[in-house]
């Protein structure tokens, strides 16, 4: 059978002061439609994974945020992780879940805060996907086709064609984050596909993959063997996940596999992983503002993203151009857009001289 595996557990601190590390972004609504990011995503699952087969990994502080939001999900597929430890040991420990449920399951792993906006050509490239893992030993990742030389992405560069399956590439390298002139070369050659961060797989396939390039994170794992999906589970999991080394699925397997494949794809995708990626989602007024569900009185302002958490708070704002402004709680940002990599270092500054309360 087929499972949907959404990880939910990062703090997104780019997004600071809304994203909060009690309440982090994709916990949030921030479009105004009354979904949150994960909740948006659990819906577009739904499409091709019904709930009872869609889990949540996510950490154990943000157990009562899911419940609220998705009632709908069964509490023995949510996942709770004692420790932070980065993707590959959350991927690993879901497989690891679910082989013990289905040993011949196919499983989708996602982001829970990302934008898309092509729905329908989002399920069809899961449904192809699908067909194309559980033909064969492959590990297969979602390419998208940029439409800029974005510098804050990871890129996969396409290698040979699969035959007799159109959009279907043999991987021949990933790029973490080039420079902005790499990456003009990048969307110059055509060769070259955002990394979404959407991966394919059967669950024996990435089990097998953890066993042979990351073997110290497969043995943490492979200490409970017996124990998934029974009631020794999760003082097991309590006990040894925090001793998994801290790493991404992509450089523990994706960069080291020889099974790797890319479906290149266009889904209106955006990581949102950034205010400026906020910003270029959002629809601009003419002089290139982004007002976030507030009011605004704006003059000789462009190209500004406003941002507020209160109904009954107004921002009035002269002479920026190219800023953030964001309001919420008890902090205020304001940020050249240029600089806002700068944000998670400005979250840990905050924390060091004023506690966090703020953070």
């Amino acid at each position: 059978m087929r499972y949907c595996v959404i990880m939910c557990g990062g703090v997104g601190s780019r997004f600071w002061p809304f994203s909060r590390e009690e309440r982090p972004k994709q916990f949030l609504d921030f479009f105004g439609s009354g979904r949150s990011l994960l909740q948006l995503t659990f819906d577009r699952v739904l499409e091709v994974v019904p709930a009872e087969r869609i889990l949540l990994v996510t950490n154990h502080r943000y157990a009562d945020l899911i419940r609220t939001q998705l009632p709908e999900v069964p509490a023995e597929n949510i996942l709770l992780e004692p420790a932070r430890r980065n993707t590959a040991p959350c991927i690993c420990w879901a497989a690891r879940h679910i082989a013990a449920l289905d040993p011949e399951a196919s499983i989708v792993t996602l982001p829970s805060d990302h934008l898309v906006l092509k729905e329908k050509a989002f399920h069809t490239a899961l449904r192809r996907g699908f067909e194309f893992v559980e033909a064969a030993d492959r590990l297969l990742t979602l390419g998208i086709k940029p439409t800029s030389p974005q510098t804050g992405y990871g890129y996969i560069q396409q290698g040979a064609p699969v035959a007799d399956t159109p959009d279907f590439f043999k991987v021949k390298s990933f790029t973490e984050k080039p420079d902005l002139e790499l990456a003009k070369v990048f969307l110059d050659s055509g060769e070259f596909f955002w990394n979404a961060g959407i991966f394919l797989w059967k669950a024996k396939s990435i089990l097998d993959a953890f066993n042979l390039h990351d073997p110290e994170t497969a043995q943490v794992f492979d200490a409970g063997d017996g124990l998934y999906a029974t009631p020794d589970e999760i003082p097991f999991i309590e006990k040894n996940f925090p001793n998994a080394p801290s790493n991404s699925i992509d450089y523990a397997i994706m960069e080291k596999a020889r099974n790797v494949y890319v479906e290149t794809v266009d889904l209106g995708w955006s990581d949102l992983g950034s205010w400026k990626a906020l910003y270029e989602t959002s629809p601009h007024d003419a002089e290139g503002n982004v007002t976030q569900n507030c009011r605004v009185l704006h003059h000789n302002c462009q190209d500004t993203i406003f941002a507020i958490d209160r109904a009954d708070r107004i921002v009035v704002a002269s002479g920026l151009k190219d800023y953030v402004v964001a309001d919420a709680g008890n902090a205020l940002l304001i940020c050249p857009i240029a600089e806002e990599q700068r944000i998670r270092q400005v979250v840990n500054d905050v924390k060091e001289r004023f506690g966090d309360d703020f953070i």
